[in-house]
């Protein structure tokens, strides 16, 4: 750990351990030229859930990530490498132009993506966004990567500290609560005959194209509002 790494998390370590998650995420705002920050928790399928936002632009840009299974949160997880997006316009609608369309309407301009992990092992990511384009400067990028190896230790201490208190699971608490999304895929995977990744894809599909977020549909799924073997699920 550098002596940097370090003077991050002893100024956010003060108060409940539940609480270092959003003081890492405003610490980062404060620190970094940026507008908002998102810090995400990620699985080898993907996002995994939110657990802490600045704003409410960075609250979009994790929903739409999560939403649509595409984005530089998602780039970043899977390469273990970091994604800089400097200007979102130009090079976005390319790369991911589902979630691109949806960050540009938020009024995000340019993301910057930090994978948190240990050895192979992801937990998750650090996004950065700003509502201008511009590159971080080389200082700043190492400031950058310096708050996502304090954010890398944080989660590592959240779940260390949820398993040592016996819940068993290690889970950290999120912004929303994603458990509903995986059930409704189970459910969605028996009504359309697909495996359970497939399933998750069209719910997907179908959260982005009646714009709703993809938790308010899968409620409606659990709730068999929406069943999606037959050819119009909306009753």
């Amino acid at each position: 750990m550098t002596s940097r790494v370090a003077e991050i998390l002893s100024g956010v370590g003060s108060g409940p351990a539940g609480h270092l998650p959003h003081r890492l995420v405003r610490a980062a705002t404060l620190a970094l030229p940026v507008t908002g920050v998102g810090l995400v928790l990620m699985t080898n399928a993907g996002p995994a859930g939110t657990v802490a936002v600045s704003d409410g632009p960075a609250g979009t840009m994790e929903e739409l990530q999560f939403t649509l299974g595409e984005g530089p949160c998602v780039d970043s997880s899977r390469t273990g490498r970091p994604v800089l997006q400097p200007d979102l316009t130009m090079t976005g609608p390319d790369l991911w132009p589902e979630f691109s369309a949806g960050a540009l309407a938020a009024g995000i301009r340019a993301i910057f993506a930090f994978p948190l992990r240990v050895g192979g092992i992801r937990l998750g990511v650090l996004d950065l966004y700003r509502d201008e384009a511009g590159e971080l400067s080389d200082t700043e990028l190492s400031e950058a990567l310096s708050f996502a190896d304090a954010a890398t230790s944080v989660l590592l201490h959240l779940q260390a500290q949820h398993s040592s208190s016996g819940s068993g699971s290690g889970a950290i608490e999120v912004v929303e609560d994603r458990a509903e999304v995986h059930q409704a895929s189970g459910m969605v995977s028996v009504q359309a005959g697909v495996d359970v990744s497939e399933a998750l894809v069209l719910l997907r599909a179908r959260a982005y194209a009646t714009d709703r977020p993809i938790t308010e549909l899968a409620a409606d799924v659990l709730n068999r509002r929406v069943n999606f073997a037959e050819e119009d699920v909306e009753r």
